[in-house]
């Protein structure tokens, strides 16, 4: 659970937020670990992947206003698969094990169904992030698929992906 943590989670802009998340989001891209995006993406790609491609940005607060971790919703597909949605989320390094996780994927089931969507889908979750395998199979979710070595982990090389699906 989060531990006597008084978490707040809510929508972010890109002007007012962007400077606050980078720390997170560039800290957990370089490690290589469980994004494919470049480890070398700058301040500007972070802006275009996290906040302008995204339907809707979140960020997640202690009670102090201090950033522990982001999510971002957007549609799986365009056109005829805008019905799924598609999430993405980090968390800071401090604020890992407390259920920040488990909180933004609630809130982000909550968000998706309050858009209109009716399910959602992971395209590409590391097999060897078994944290958050877990977490998400817990909130309802189950791989559909694997994709054989799709992704180059910084540490263990070629390592698999899952998609992962639960419908809303």
């Amino acid at each position: 659970m989060t531990r006597d943590l008084a978490i707040r989670i809510r929508r972010a802009e890109a002007a007012r937020d962007a400077k606050a998340l980078w720390p997170i989001f560039h800290a957990v891209v370089a490690a290589g670990e469980t994004y494919s995006y470049d480890p070398a993406t700058d301040f500007a790609g972070f802006v275009r992947l996290w906040f302008e491609a995204a339907k809707a940005t979140f960020l997640a607060a202690d009670k102090d206003a201090m950033p522990l971790g982001t999510y971002y919703l957007k549609e799986n597909q365009p056109g005829l698969g805008n019905h799924v949605a598609n999430a993405g989320f980090m968390v800071g390094e401090a604020a890992r094990g407390i259920g920040l996780g488990r909180a933004m994927g609630e809130h982000a089931l909550d968000e998706a169904r309050r858009m209109g969507f009716a399910a959602m889908q992971f395209n590409f979750v590391v097999s060897t992030n078994a944290r958050a395998v877990r977490l998400w199979e817990s909130l309802g979710f189950h791989v559909v698929g694997t994709v054989p070595g799709a992704f180059r982990h910084a540490r263990l090389g070629l390592v698999d992906t899952y998609v992962m699906h639960r419908t809303l």
